[in-house]
């Protein structure tokens, strides 16, 4: 095993036993035979695109199986095995298709060397298992430039597709995404020079984007654009079921099934977002968010009492003083042993949320944990219907700067350095967040600018997409020719693949001075570090008063 696909991978250099975030040995194995096992598809899938293209099936299957291999998504053995039968069957159909293709085309069989991944087949676990520990990340490049830029691309691919798919379960898609996957996967086992490994990368940050905007077209058309919401933080006297993740599709099929039901339904981590779309809020019984971030699951899982539901990552593993297994559902990619998995919607149908229904009307209501409330609903359609008012403010004066603060949450010590900043930003500042590095500050009281709350939230971590909408009509309103030229700094926390693709969509979109923490990525070398340091001015986060000044500074 070896991975440092994380920010809080061990040492910053790479978990070799165990992961940091529980994965054990022989999950972290599979998880790269599956990706092997994708880039064997790439391999044919990208030589077909001349002959016809991949059909989309194809394209989703590769997009849900890099998703599963994000950091905290699935943990079941079974599924892994289940994917990798699938994935070799799906590059077998392919290949036929190809060589046909080829032999129809040049009047000739195909008689190319192709990689391993392309080649090699199995149908047990077993021989999974064995092949598993010869196809890791230290396997793809003996020189650790090679190796970074490789790891780059597909972690940024990981993030891409997390998107694609959500977009995916809501009927939007687009070829180009599932092309680019091909070519990107089957890239990493080519010997490309560094430059085009990096015209890579840079691809993908353009690739991330296209994403990002499939996905905020597919909400918002579905659900309509998120409003200035004040959403409830305490807890009703009913049962209730809460709702984690980042699906919304899943979130409107339990709200209608529970309509009437006497079950209350809740928000947790990156779910919170749902309570600002218009769609969901004709629920009564919708209350509103309980607890915080991804990290205090296993203490808000358990004071819930009702049954969870996991809807992609985040999920941790339980501890041994955990109660709540027998409360844990799991959708979609998402995977637990012991948990219960709820199918796929048949096309056409819907998911089916009985059997937590029944189970929650067993339960009593949640344990209080905190009251009160927040604000949230800031993204781009938002913000720009207010786009006077806010420029009105930044000319005279009353907003000095903005810091974009997007990102991950996560359980490391070092991440109070965000709470410490946005506590100490001057009092004319305004912090744009989205993603789940928002809990770090979103309940404190930091006040407003002439009406404007000083921590704007866009929504859950591909909302990021709305935030570089807000700066380039921004630069437009101000008539100015680089968007680094705006009074914007970028304060970025990242923990997991999804936070990788953001920050490549925006150097892609020309953003320099990103500041990234709590540390940068293990999986960048210091030759690849140093590139993205000199190129777009990346840096790491120092001291929060250092890091404020500098900001207020414009540097």
């Amino acid at each position: 095993m070896f991975c440092f696909q994380c920010q809080e991978t061990a040492k910053n250099t790479g978990c070799t036993i165990r992961g940091v975030c529980g994965k054990p040995e022989e999950i972290a194995n599979l998880q790269d035979l599956l990706i092997y096992c994708l880039k064997g598809i790439a391999v044919y899938g990208e030589r077909l695109k001349s002959l016809g293209g991949v059909d989309k099936a194809t394209g989703l299957f590769v997009a849900k199986g890099l998703f599963a291999t994000i950091t905290n998504v699935n943990w079941e053995h079974a599924r892994f095995v289940s994917m990798i039968k699938e994935a070799l069957k799906r590059r077998e159909a392919l290949r036929a298709k190809f060589v046909a293709a080829y032999r129809e085309k040049n009047g000739r069989e195909f008689g190319e060397a192709l990689p391993d991944c392309a080649t090699w087949f199995a149908d047990d676990a077993g021989a999974f298992a064995e092949k598993a520990k010869t196809v890791g990340v230290l396997t793809t490049g003996n020189n650790e430039d090679v190796r970074s830029l490789r790891q780059l691309l597909v972690l940024g691919l990981k993030g891409i597709s997390a998107y694609a798919d959500h977009a995916a379960v809501l009927g939007f898609e687009k070829q180009q995404i599932y092309d680019f996957l091909m070519e990107a996967l089957s890239s990493t086992v080519k010997d490309l020079s560094a430059d085009e490994m990096v015209g890579f990368v840079m691809r993908a940050g353009e690739t991330a984007v296209a994403a990002m905007a499939l996905l905020d077209e597919a909400n918002t058309s579905t659900y309509g654009h998120p409003e200035i919401t004040r959403v409830n933080l305490g807890v009703g006297k009913n049962p209730g079921i809460l709702i984690s993740g980042h699906d919304l599709k899943d979130m409107a099929e339990l709200l209608e099934q529970t309509k009437g039901t006497g079950v209350e339904v809740y928000t947790h981590g990156e779910m919170l977002p749902a309570n600002y779309y218009p769609a969901f809020k004709k629920y009564d019984h919708f209350v509103g968010n309980y607890g915080s971030s991804w990290w205090h699951q296993n203490q808000e899982f358990e004071s819930f009492n009702g049954p969870i539901l996991l809807t992609t990552n985040c999920l941790v593993p339980l501890k041994k003083e955990n109660t709540y297994l027998d409360r844990l559902y799991t959708t979609g990619v998402v995977g637990y042993e012991g948990a219960t998995h709820i199918a796929d919607r048949a096309p056409g149908g819907a998911k089916d949320f009985s059997a937590l229904i029944a189970r929650a009307k067993t339960c009593s209501a949640p344990t209080q944990i905190e009251t009160g409330s927040l604000v949230g609903g800031f993204a781009h359609n938002q913000v720009l219907a207010l786009a006077d008012k806010v420029v009105d403010a930044v000319k005279s004066g009353a907003i000095k700067r903005f810091v974009v603060m997007a990102g991950c949450d996560g359980r490391q010590k070092g991440r109070e350095y965000y709470t410490m900043v946005a506590e100490t930003l001057p009092k004319d500042t305004v912090i744009l967040t989205a993603g789940c590095a928002k809990y770090r500050y979103n309940k404190l009281d930091l006040g407003d600018i002439a009406g404007i709350p000083r921590v704007l939230d866009a929504g859950q971590c591909n909302d990021s997409y709305s935030l570089a909408l807000i700066a380039l009509k921004l630069k437009e309103v101000f008539g100015l020719a680089d968007i680094n030229d705006l009074p914007i700094s970028y304060d970025i926390a990242w923990y997991e693949q999804k936070a990788v693709a953001v920050l490549l969509a925006l150097l892609f979109l020309g953003v320099k001075g990103i500041r990234l923490g709590p540390t940068l990525p293990g999986f960048l070398s210091p030759n690849v570090a140093n590139v993205l340091i000199e190129k777009f001015d990346l840096k790491p986060i120092a001291m929060p008063a250092d890091d404020v000044a500098a900001m207020m500074a414009g540097k």
